[in-house]
């Protein structure tokens, strides 16, 4: 390393280069600030600061500024055999804990073991920049880098920030269609995605062997390797290498092959957008399918073989399978494709694709399989549905075999499996899990002889959860532990009332209680009980796709939910709030509806669940009072948080901040603007008064939201959340509002438009009136589950 002038420049630089080829430069510290003399010094500060400068004046060229720490005293600066130039401190017991390293700041080569990619936790990215042209190391034009919107890639960017070239996403072995990456001897080479770093590296096999990668002037990235006996570095490999290289040369849904004249043309089952164009060999409009997606009936076709499409705008889940992928992609109709992440062994991993696919390939060996939505009419033909018939035929008599012997093994494995159960039901019993007042037990079995409700022994209960195995354990809430079974062929869901749950008796009979007289498609079902001594447990149907908060509040998630889904979820809640409040036998106040108490299922639809906190009136009875105080803040009205008044209008209330975190994929309690101190409802009221209400939707619905849908259903949102009850609308006018065109009134000051002050103000009269009287305030807060 040293002071170097390139070719025809006078202009001074310091860099490190190869000792068998001065020329090869393969590191400029100061590429972008140059000395004009000779006058060049390197030095090393006190403090650990590597500085090119002007020995004459003093002026400094380039700084290192690494990750300094007063603590260090000895620092030290050494080019390594690698090419890395490293600061460390000499007192350092660990030799490879650098305080800075060139390797995480590369110009226009990749060495050996040099990492090019991003670190999450420190936001370092490593970019290759290229040279401006051979006299002038400046950074120009070109870089190469790791790409991490959707799933990683690594990208050729040219000028004006366009895609190059793009090698497909890594598959587990290779880059999806990168041809001849792994036919030599010379390197190796991997790409690493996890939750600190995503990178491209490569390490020599024969360290005699001298191999670096290069992005030059052109734009072209290239392995170079030493020829020994020639003394001149060779290509073995160039990017991008043909036409069908270069990115998107064919456009949505088209295909580049270089085997063929011309290089472009549509999927299988897709058209040219404009036929004229491609008859000229413009390729610019890209294709389109043949028949139009419905969403309802679609389905999806395999393309085998191909270099993944780009997915810049793509999700992924490295923890599901094909199978899980393909019905993920089929709930969500802005999904256009989806294919394994991993291809080895059988696969695994989901990457969906929600734009027209851009810049696919066929490369020959070296792509994979995509599944891409199609209308059901392209699906098959008559003669592959003969073959489906023929094959079916076939495989009948083989499934009604191993059904019979499958019959006799299940009935074997079930009488061993009764006798494991009542086994560990004495164990449970003898450890004092199972046992208790059987005064109390009969007390509660009492008061439900006259509920429809199926009740089911303990024994039933543990072969349905495996034993409550911690694998098949869901989740946890106020009420207990949650665990997913199998109940006479159906999934369930199980509620464990657990002796530590902050919910007790009272809840899980007034929940049994209501729950059996219920029944609507918008509430989750409750299918039975069980009471053993002080186990309570209470069985439900099963939700696959778990509560609304798993989705609206997580980035990825979120991405699956456009708005004609958050619009079915929005009123599915609507419908089951209107049969507990109107159309249930008795009125029904929920008193804790949140996004958590929420579920989906398969299909997206939402079903209310957790009556435990809700309270029931009969006749005309519409609200009560109460000094216990229970549910979640930000979902209570303010006349329920302060005074313990609940009403049906205070069900509304939380109803509504459900529909404003649905709209904003932000959750009301704990919002934060720089603007202001509000929470959700009083930035919505702001944005609202200053005609800026679409402001507050969520980025990820920019694509598929219906304005002035999305617009009505804030305003009847800020109607609901007005400061007292009798200014609210019923559940059934907000109904009949949600789902006309009509004119809506004026909406006054929302409740908890200074929410934080409030909640302050409560939390201290509730100490004063504990301290100084006995008519007590108490609030009980549960936190989302």
């Amino acid at each position: 390393m040293g002071f170097f002038s390139p070719n025809n420049s006078k202009n001074r630089y310091f860099g490190i280069w190869y000792k068998i080829s001065t020329c090869t430069v393969v590191w400029v510290a100061n590429r972008d600030s140059p000395l004009n003399d000779t006058s060049g010094a390197l030095t090393l500060t006190q403090d650990g600061n590597l500085i090119v400068l002007n020995a004459t004046n003093g002026n400094v060229f380039w700084s290192s500024r690494g990750n300094y720490n007063s603590n260090i005293h000895n620092p030290e600066a050494q080019l390594l055999a690698t090419g890395n130039l490293v600061i460390r401190d000499a007192n350092d017991e660990n030799p490879e804990n650098y305080l800075w390293q060139s390797f995480d700041h590369p110009s226009d080569t990749v060495l050996p073991g040099m990492k090019i990619g991003k670190n999450l936790v420190t936001g370092l990215d490593r970019v290759l920049r290229s040279w401006k042209n051979s006299d002038d190391p400046s950074t120009g034009n070109y870089s190469f880098l790791v790409n991490s919107n959707g799933f990683p890639q690594l990208l050729l960017m040219g000028s004006g920030s366009a895609a190059r070239f793009r090698y497909g996403p890594w598959n587990g072995e290779t880059f999806s269609g990168a041809s001849r990456l792994n036919e030599n001897k010379i390197y190796k080479f991997e790409f690493v995605i996890n939750q600190e770093e995503m990178y491209y590296i490569f390490d020599l096999i024969n360290s005699s062997v001298f191999s670096r990668l290069v992005l030059n002037q052109m734009g072209n990235l290239q392995r170079l390797s030493w020829n020994h006996k020639t003394q001149v570095w060779t290509a073995s490999l160039t990017r991008p290498d043909g036409d069908c290289d270069k990115y998107g040369i064919c456009h949505g849904y088209g295909i580049c092959d270089n085997s063929i004249n011309p290089i472009c043309s549509c999927l299988d089952k897709f058209k040219p957008k404009k036929q004229e164009d491609w008859d000229s060999v413009d390729w610019s409009g890209g294709c389109v399918r043949k028949t139009p997606l419905n969403c309802k009936n679609d389905g999806f076709v395999r393309y085998s073989g191909v270099k993944l499409p780009d997915t810049r705008n793509s999700w992924y889940n490295k923890n599901m399978n094909l199978e899980e992928c393909e019905k993920m992609c089929m709930k969500n109709c802005s999904c256009v494709a989806y294919a394994n992440i991993d291809i080895r062994g059988e696969g695994s991993g989901c990457l969906l694709w929600f734009e027209d696919l851009m810049d696919i390939k066929n490369p020959g060996e070296s792509g994979q399989d995509i599944y891409i939505r199609m209308a059901s009419s392209e699906l098959g033909s008559s003669g592959q549905k003969a073959k489906i018939i023929r094959v079916c035929l076939t495989l009948l008599a083989v499934i009604l075999l191993l059904g019979l012997i499958l019959t006799l093994y299940k009935w074997k494995k079930q009488q061993k499996r009764h006798k494991e159960g009542t086994q560990r039901q004495q164990e449970l019993t003898r450890e004092g899990t199972l046992g208790g007042s059987s005064r109390q037990t009969h007390r509660v079995e009492s008061n439900m002889e006259d509920l429809e409700l199926p009740v089911f022994d303990l024994v039933t209960i543990l072969n349905a959860t495996n034993y409550f195995s911690p694998q098949n354990k869901i989740g946890e809430g106020g009420f207990g532990p949650v665990y997913k079974g199998t109940l006479q062929g159906q999934e369930i869901a199980v509620k464990r009332l657990s002796k530590y749950s902050t919910q007790g008796l009272n809840e899980f009979k007034n929940e049994v209680i209501l729950f059996a007289k219920l029944q609507h498609r918008n509430l989750v079902r409750l299918l039975g009980c069980c009471i053993d001594g002080e186990e309570k447990m209470l069985i439900y149907e099963f939700m696959p796709n778990n509560s609304l908060e798993t989705f609206i509040f997580d980035e990825n998630q979120r991405k699956l939910l456009d708005w004609p889904c958050r619009f079915r979820i929005i009123n599915g809640i609507a419908r089951g709030l209107l049969y507990l409040h109107q159309d249930s036998r008795l009125r029904i106040i929920h008193r804790d509806l949140k996004a958590s108490n929420i579920l989906l299922d398969e299909g997206m639809n939402s079903k209310i669940s957790d009556f435990g906190m809700a309270r029931s009136f009969g006749g005309s009875e519409t609200e009560a009072n109460t000094r216990r105080v229970v549910g979640t803040f930000g979902y209570m009205s303010p006349e329920y948080a302060v005074d313990g008044n609940f009403s049906v209008k205070s069900d509304v209330f939380s109803f509504e901040v459900l529909v404003l975190e649905i709209i904003s994929g932000t959750r009301n309690r704990g919002f934060f603007h720089p603007d202001h101190h509000h929470n959700l409802i009083g930035h919505a009221w702001i944005l609202h008064k200053e005609g800026r209400s679409l402001e507050l939707i969520d980025t990820h619905l920019s694509k598929s939201v219906h304005v002035s849908e999305i617009l009505r259903y804030i305003h009847v949102s800020l109607l609901c959340t007005q400061q007292f009850p009798e200014d609210r609308p019923s559940m059934s006018n907000v109904v009949l509002m949600l789902g006309s065109d009509g004119a809506l009134p004026k909406p006054k000051e929302p409740g908890f438009f200074t929410e934080r002050n409030l909640f302050y103000e409560a939390k201290t009269l509730s100490i004063k009136r504990t301290e100084s009287s006995r008519n007590e305030l108490s609030i009980t807060i549960m936190e989302a589950r």
